[in-house]
């Protein structure tokens, strides 16, 4: 009887571990991972595919997120000088593994028509915040290689603001996206990031793209605020391995955020990588995810 009953014990102290939250993906169905971090809980790699964070969930506020089959944090296009890789990375076959740590690593091989492999790991760092680091290696040398990274949201996320340098002798702020603006606005590094945009991968059918080109950022770094609660997804990369935040404009259906992540020449054998961060947390005012910006910026990437 004694070891019946600790085996019972055992059984179901598993089982609260199991359902607790925690920082590590699990394992789910059908090649998915799922989490539950005591703040957020949804799934990556739904029956597979490379489709980004889907179901995502704020738990104490219970506001949904993401509002697109293709999720948060999900590898789209896929570009070289005025050269687009099929329709986007959702599409290739991939891979994906547990890591130790409880980080999720992806690869999609090379292919006849792509001459690289690519990576991404995705890593719980806060019950709020999410690491993902992308990389190419190049088979073949590639001409300013770039992996434009999509985020999807729901109703109640209508806008976005970005974080851009101000007036001269003025203080950076973040610029609101309004439809008096354009359609699809596009806010660069700096003027070396407009010939890329521009290079002609944004008009390869079908769908092509006309950016309006904005303001320059202070910053990669950009805001979708939930219009009822305060409720913030807060996108933001390294300043060097993203040249681009793109958005369009307020209350537009793709209601998306987008990060154009190395946007640089990646020589044949060379691996190149980009380092990006979302965090979802209530904030006051816009301006209070400067902070949490410089706090990321100021740390070494893993």
């Amino acid at each position: 009887m004694r070891l019946l009953v600790v085996m019972l014990m055992a059984i179901s102290t598993a089982a609260v571990q199991a359902e607790s939250p925690n920082l590590a993906f699990q394992q789910g169905d059908n090649g998915a991972y799922t989490f539950n971090t005591g703040v957020l809980k949804g799934t990556l790699r739904a029956d597979g595919r490379s489709i980004g964070l889907l179901s995502v969930e704020h738990i104490p506020t219970g506001t949904h997120l993401e509002g697109n089959a293709y999720g948060l944090f999900s590898h789209y296009r896929v570009f070289t000088e005025n050269k687009r890789y099929g329709h986007g990375a959702w599409e290739w076959p991939s891979t994906a593994k547990l890591l130790p740590d409880g980080a999720v690593e992806v690869q999609w091989p090379a292919a006849d028509d792509r001459p690289f492999e690519m990576g991404a790991v995705y890593r719980w760092v806060t019950p709020d915040t999410l690491d993902l680091t992308t990389s190419v290696t190049a088979k073949a040398d590639l001409k300013n290689f770039e992996s434009f990274l999509a985020s999807y949201f729901a109703e109640s996320f209508p806008a976005s603001t970005v974080y851009v340098k101000g007036a001269p002798g003025k203080e950076p702020f973040f610029q609101t996206s309004g439809p008096d603006a354009g359609v699809w606005q596009a806010f660069p590094r700096d003027a070396g990031a407009v010939p890329v945009i521009q290079d002609g991968r944004w008009k390869i059918e079908p769908n092509p793209v006309d950016w309006v080109i904005r303001d320059e950022l202070a910053a990669p770094l950009g805001i979708r605020r939930n219009k009822d609660n305060g409720l913030c997804a807060i996108l933001m990369a390294k300043p060097e391995d993203c040249f681009c935040v793109m958005t369009p404009n307020a209350g537009e259906g793709h209601r998306s955020l987008y990060l154009c992540l190395i946007g640089r020449d990646v020589k044949a054998g060379e691996t190149a990588a980009a380092h990006t961060r979302l965090v979802v947390r209530t904030l006051a005012t816009d301006e209070d995810a400067v902070p949490i910006y410089n706090s990321y910026v100021d740390k070494k990437p893993r």
